[in-house]
């Protein structure tokens, strides 16, 4: 017996996973696999699928060529693996190793099934921390430990020291502030055209994978036609290069705007679209970082979109995955509004009157991709208002973006759009009316739904949900500082208009059906 069995599992394509440090090309094996169990324990998005299985393969082959053995088991094979662990105990049938080496899942249930393998197949299993990220767990608790609050701030701030980001000779912030968060909302002008989006055309190998997906999954929610992603590192370092160039300096200004426009102007704007090659391993965090840090410094970018693109990758990345580790499992069940409401069919769909929600899943089914404006202050502040179930709706975030997987996708959805925990993460509900929508994007003026009006049948739902939800929600609400103001409002309402409220909020939530 000699050698190790080495596993990458589908979102570590990074060539310095610690799976593979000091690994011997001459007597180790690597071990990656395509499994049933891991493409429909959600029903994923066919892009997702296609766009893991097609960067997997890929992977697989760099790794080949860099003179490493590599067992691949691929889902169309004539005898596929249905999990992991089959995958495993089929690869140890055919060879024998002293032990099996993999980097530590990101996802809960994964690592509980990696740590029961040691027991299962008879040989010790060496799970090593995944270094990929900039902070580790422990790093994270450490922070932690004893804070009364978790505002992603503070953290922000420590991992600008850390990195040195965005610093100047004396330690300071660059242009004296460590935040330009105000200065990322400017709605966008009509004038201004976004600078489309770096696509890649399929190679022989991504189109076999995209046509064994449209076989395999096609009932899942999503659309197949038009797959653009990078699948390579050195094709993920030429869009994020045409992302610096182009993107980048409007950005800042930029990120939070929405616009309704044909093919990808509409769908990406000034983004990146980086975060499936970042979770992936196929980006370096801290490089990006870098990269756009060098743009700033030689002039070609404003500071509000570097340090706006930097606070989102160690910022609220790197702090989003320290509380998913810290707090769970129990995180996953939180619900602190007692939230039961089933998710509305036309999630699925996209067919709403609502032109926002309409615009908004109808991208994301196109393309497995929304930016993080519209997953927040759309689909997120309308499941918040009208009370919908927060794992019905952590699922649905799962499922249908490229870029999900739970470390990142539970938090945002729990803790941030929907304050299922009682605001652990978020100081308050991001809860907004029909008027934030209208001020961030041009939606309204192609929806039937009036924002202006504030009550009766042409009066955007967004804006009785909202007064709606402080409504039902007073006694948990109510001493909240930062919704004062909202209170005091609300209390000066006449009791019509209230009863106003309550009685468009029982018709429009009527249309979705009765609560669980």
């Amino acid at each position: 017996m000699s050698g190790a069995l080495r596993l990458v599992l589908g979102d570590q394509l990074t060539p310095h996973l610690s799976a593979l440090r000091g690994i011997d090309p001459a007597h180790d094996l690597i071990l990656m696999a395509e499994v049933q169990a891991e493409a429909t324990y959600v029903r994923h998005h066919p892009k997702k699928l296609g766009f893991f299985f097609a960067a997997m393969r890929h992977h697989a082959e760099a790794l080949r060529a860099a003179g490493h053995r590599v067992r691949y088991f691929r889902l169309d094979d004539p005898m596929p693996c249905h999990s992991l662990g089959e995958a495993i105990a089929r690869t140890l049938a055919e060879g024998r190793y002293a032990r099996l080496i993999v980097t530590a899942p990101g996802e809960w249930r994964l690592l509980a099934e990696v740590e029961s393998w040691a027991a299962r197949f008879g040989l010790p299993v060496d799970i090593r921390p995944d270094d990929h990220f900039l902070c580790t767990r422990e790093e994270f608790a450490a922070w932690a430990n004893g804070r009364k609050g978790l505002r992603m701030e503070f953290f922000y701030r420590d991992m600008r020291r850390r990195t040195g980001l965005l610093l100047a000779a004396d330690g300071a912030p660059e242009g004296g502030s460590w935040n330009y968060d105000a200065e990322n909302r400017g709605a966008l002008p009509e004038a201004i055209p976004a600078p489309g989006l770096f696509r890649v055309p399929p190679d022989d190998e991504t189109r076999a994978v995209l046509a064994l997906v449209a076989e395999r999954f096609p009932d899942h929610f999503g659309d197949l036609e038009g797959f653009d992603y990078a699948v390579t590192r050195s094709e993920v370092e030429a869009a994020f290069e045409h992302f610096c160039r182009h993107a980048l300096p409007q950005f800042g200004t930029y990120q939070d705007a929405m616009r309704q426009a044909g093919g990808a102007e509409g769908d990406v704007l000034f983004h990146a679209r980086i975060a499936l090659y970042l979770n992936v391993g196929l980006l370096d965090p801290l490089q990006a970082c870098r990269r756009v840090e060098a743009e700033y410094r030689t002039g070609r970018v404003p500071l509000n979109a570097a340090e706006g693109f930097i606070r989102q990758i160690i910022g609220w990345r790197e702090y989003v995955r320290g509380i998913y580790w810290l707090k769970m499992p129990d995180y996953a069940a939180v619900n602190f509004f007692e939230a039961r409401r089933p998710l509305p069919d036309f999630f699925w769909s996209g067919e709403t009157d609502l032109n926002c929600l309409r615009q908004v899943i109808g991208q994301t089914k196109r393309t497995a991709y929304a930016h993080h404006i519209q997953r927040l202050m759309v689909t997120g502040n309308f499941a918040l208002l009208i009370g919908a179930d927060p794992a019905a709706v952590a699922e649905w975030y799962l499922a249908v973006y490229a870029d999900a997987v739970e470390w990142v996708e539970l938090p945002n959805v729990v803790g941030m759009a929907l304050f299922a925990d009682g605001g652990m993460m978020a100081s308050k509900p991001y809860a907004a009316s029909g008027a934030y929508i209208d001020k961030m994007s041009n939606y309204c003026r192609r929806c039937r739904f009036d924002p202006a009006k504030k009550n009766g049948p042409k009066a955007c739902p967004f804006n009785y949900l909202y007064w709606d939800f402080l409504m039902r929600n007073r006694e948990k609400l109510r001493g909240n500082p930062r919704l004062a103001m909202p209170y005091r409002t609300l209390d000066k309402l006449p009791e019509a208009r209230q009863a106003a409220i309550a009685e468009d909020t029982r018709r429009f939530l009527k249309t979705l059906g009765e609560a669980a």
